[in-house]
Order: C-alpha cells, then structure tokens, then sequence
C-alpha cells in the first residue's frame, strides 16, 4: 500500500498528465464518465424501488460506487475526481490554465455522457422493469421524477453545502483507491466513501447531471409533465451551486489540504 505522502506525489504527476490530454480524448473519455456515473445512479434507484426507505437508500448506496469504480479502472475523466489537479498546479507540476481547460472540456463530456443515459432509460421504457407487478407498476417512474424534483428544490445553499460535502468524500475515495496497488485494493477503497455520500444525501454535480433530466424527460415520456422540475430550476438551482460546493470540497479541502501537509515545504 502506499502511503498518503506517496498518494500525493503520485497524483501530482497522473493530475499533471490530465492537464495535457487533447480536447478530444477529454471529451470522449468524460462522455464515458457521464455514462458510467449515470448507469451507477440508475442501479441505485432500481435496487431502491418497493423496500423500506431506510433499506433502499442504504442497498442504494451500496450499488451507486460501481460508476466511480467504472471511471477510475476502464479509464475515464470525471470532473469531480479532477478537482484534485488542483494539487498537481500546487505543486508546480500543472498550470491553472491546463486545470481549467481539463475541467471545462470534461464536464462537458460529462454532461454529454449523463444525459444520454438520462434520455434513453425512459425512451425505451427501461423504467417499466417492475410493471408487471401491480403493487410496483410506476413505482420505478415515480421514483425518477421525485428524486428529480427534491433535488431541483433544493436550496441554493443548502445544494452547495451538500456539494462540498459530497466531493470531499468523492476525492477521499479516488486519493484512497489511489493508496492500492492492486485492482480488489482499488475497488474496495474507493466503495466505502462513495457509499456514504449517497446514504448521507451529499449532492454530486455529475450525477445529478444524470438524476435531474432523467425525472424531466420521464415525465415527458410517462405522462407526469406536470409533476416534472423545470430545465432553469435543475440548472441554475441545483447544477450550479452543487459545482461550486464540489470545487469547494474537492478543490480547497482534499487537494489543498494535503498539499500542504505532504508536499508542501519539500516541492522546492
């Protein structure tokens, strides 16, 4: 295993590298971390349907790290993760411009990834999985428009403090798979924060990027239009405050932290 001090040299060299990606390998790899985050946060909300609340929140969480799991072993760039560049422009190994363009370019694929999934799941009706059983008939529609909707009633505030909550626990667990050196090692560290950021309610831009427009668009295609957030309301109150709190946790609070307790002072 290595140790934390290892894991932040390491990562100023691998965030130093996603800085000099071409713009199209940025997309394509970040349209692939929309869609595996998305699949994840599908899983998690099938699991859910029909059980107690408690226990559907907590198998719920236990299914959604397989998107993050995704990422980081088929190989994909994910915003979120990469709020830790942040330390490699620290430590001089990255520009803050290289930063930015990987984050721009990547959250767009991201977004790209996520909502085709957000589209496609309610176009073929892949939420009708549990229509055959009438106590479940729309439960699993139902259940798409109204986490689409707690989330796009949110607070401003109160999605950005959930934002910085969430990404401190997502690039906990990307710096802990970073420690393994073996792919068990990976998985089973990064699965630990990523569950409890789902079970506590944290709010992570890409997924919602997924959650959001999979409540409008299953509206549009089930007939609940009229129960269905707005575009402005996902945009403007969720998406961004969520970016900015996920910046704020990843970005200040893990890159910057160990940034300065590890390399910080043994970088000149």
């Amino acid at each position: 295993m290595y140790t934390p001090a290892e894991i932040a040299n390491r990562y100023a060299e691998v965030g130093a590298a996603k800085t000099k990606l071409s713009i199209a390998k940025m997309l394509i790899l970040g349209i692939f971390a929309g869609i595996f985050i998305a699949l994840g946060a599908v899983g998690s909300q099938v699991v859910a349907v029909g059980l107690d609340k408690a226990l559907g929140r907590f198998l719920g969480a236990l299914v959604f790290p397989v998107g993050l799991m995704m990422v980081l072993v088929a190989g994909a760039e994910l915003f979120t993760g990469n709020n830790l560049i942040f330390l490699s422009v620290l430590s001089r190994k990255a520009t803050f411009a290289g930063m930015l363009r990987n984050w721009f370019f990547v959250y767009i694929g991201n977004f790209i990834g996520s909502l085709l999934v957000a589209f496609v799941l309610p176009a073929c009706h892949g939420f009708s999985m549990y229509d055959g059983t009438a106590e479940l008939k729309g439960k699993l529609a139902e259940t798409v428009v109204s986490t689409a909707n707690a989330k796009a009633g949110l607070s401003f505030g109160d999605a950005f403090l959930r934002g910085i909550l969430c990404n401190f626990l997502v690039c906990i667990a990307v710096w802990v798979s970073f420690a393994a050196k073996d792919l068990a090692g990976k998985i089973l560290g990064l699965v630990l924060p990523i569950m409890l950021f789902v079970l506590s309610g944290y709010e992570h831009s890409v997924a919602n990027m997924y959650f959001v427009p999979a409540g409008i668009f299953t509206a549009q295609f089930y007939g609940l239009s009229a129960n269905a957030p707005t575009w402005g309301a996902f945009l403007l109150g969720n998406l961004l405050p969520v970016t900015l709190g996920n910046i704020v946790g990843g970005c200040l609070l893990v890159a910057g932290g160990y940034y300065l307790v590890y390399i910080h002072g043994t970088d000149k």
